[in-house]
């Protein structure tokens, strides 16, 4: 449907909602009352982190139509401290930070706290940590009013820096409080980094699991996937295959191939080749695309690279296609090759004392999939790097780490052989 229409229906549902409750707001949509439009704005970005990304293009409509109606209304509005709380929430749904600081400098009336106003607007503006102490203690006097949830995910993102435990209590109480929600999303989004990056594995797993339930299909998805790739590439042994199955059980196919092989490539460049072998066979099992496939044989095969097997891993790795590698992967196949030539010759008298240069085709990293601007809620969005798309960029520090282990091993296996060769 046209965004055109999709407006005329949305706002259509607005002036009956509003309607039902005001007949005398029903005449014009710039009479509706604000909370009334939050209501909105509050489905519209709901919907968007439930998989519906044609509704991102709704959510900035409706954002710019809030600002528009707060920064035009009556006083007497504010009388009413629903549109109060819709004011305060809009601020922190992605919302122009200086709407809040306009109200509140006119609020004659004494309709808005003035402690939030002002601490919201410190966060705004990039000062959260100055009034970290203000946030949380807000959000406990606030926790059972409308913008107790949003003051919770406030509270934790200003304490996360230094006091990241705090921030986990914070962000539970968020979740909790708005579940199925964009604030639940955000919440245990965090979560999961918070307790990925302090090494919490226990914790880390359970956010996981419940975020990969409820969430996978959310524009910052991939955020997500890129701390529970760093978890069980850190941590395989604690975390089992079990563990990884368990927590992707509820996504399909699709989701589970790109995630099974992020862990496999991962694991490839870490040096850690029966994860690496694992996660691709799991990865090919999923029948699917060839590319896919492709991908799997080929992190499998630089898995096999310091076995036994190793011409067996080189003809996996050459057997795949060009054409299905991004410039990022074709230069890992190019450095795992020149490794593998490595090992299988023979050595020489050369060897000992000096090393071939390894000629490395410079790439461009992959260009990031980056989450629909405004999309977030109290907090930018980073971006995160896709495995799978990507055209040619700068030179990526993982082959220069996957280069330095090969040698490092090819050097030791050269310290053997010599020690062999001068006993005989």
């Amino acid at each position: 449907m046209a965004l055109a229409g999709i407006r005329s229906l949305l706002m259509a549902g607005l002036v009956f909602g509003a309607a039902s409750a005001h007949p005398a707001l029903a005449q014009d949509r710039g009479d509706l009352a604000p909370y009334a439009m939050l209501r909105s704005l509050q489905f519209v970005q709901d919907s968007v982190v439930r998989g519906d990304h044609s509704a991102a293009e709704m959510q900035r409509f409706m954002l710019e139509t809030i600002d528009q109606r707060l920064r035009t209304a009556d006083p007497s509005v504010f009388e009413d401290p629903r549109n109060v709380d819709a004011a305060l929430v809009y601020a922190m749904s992605g919302g122009n930070p200086g709407t809040l600081e306009y109200l509140a400098s006119r609020d004659i009336a004494g309709h808005f706290d003035n402690r939030v106003a002002d601490a919201l607007r410190k966060y705004l503006n990039g000062k959260g940590t100055l009034v970290a102490k203000t946030l949380s203690d807000m959000a406990k006097e606030y926790q059972d009013e409308k913008i107790g949830p949003y003051l919770a995910l406030v509270s934790g993102n200003v304490s996360v820096a230094k006091d990241p435990k705090s921030a986990l209590v914070s962000y539970d109480w968020a979740r909790l409080t708005a579940p199925g929600t964009i604030i639940e999303e955000a919440a245990l989004r965090r979560s999961v980094a918070i307790t990925v990056d302090a090494n919490m594995v226990g914790p880390a797993l359970s956010y996981s699991r419940k975020y990969a339930r409820r969430f996978i299909h959310s524009p910052y998805a991939s955020q997500f996937a890129d701390f529970f790739v760093q978890l069980v590439v850190g941590h395989f042994g604690e975390i089992t295959e079990d563990d990884v199955d368990g927590a992707l059980e509820f996504m399909d196919a699709d989701r589970r191939r790109e995630i099974f092989l992020r862990i496999a490539r991962s694991a490839a460049i870490a040096g850690k080749n029966d994860l690496a072998r694992l996660m691709s066979g799991k990865a090919e099992a999923l029948k699917g695309t060839p590319t896919p496939e492709a991908l799997a044989r080929l992190y499998g095969g630089l898995a096999g690279i310091p076995t036994k097997d190793v011409n067996t891993a080189v003809q996996a790795i050459d057997d795949v296609p060009d054409e299905m590698l991004t410039p990022r992967d074709r230069a890992l196949r190019q450095a795992a090759k020149a490794i593998a030539e490595q090992v299988v010759s023979r050595p020489t008298a050369d060897s000992f004392a000096q090393e071939k240069p390894v000629k490395l085709t410079n790439t461009e990293g992959a260009k990031s999939q980056v989450a629909p601007p405004r999309n977030e809620i109290a907090g930018p969005a980073p971006a995160t790097e896709s495995p799978m798309a990507g055209t040619a960029a700068k030179f990526d520090p993982a082959f220069q780490t996957y280069v330095n282990t090969g040698r490092s091993r090819l050097n030791a296996i050269d310290e053997m052989l010599k020690e062999e060769s001068s006993s005989k």
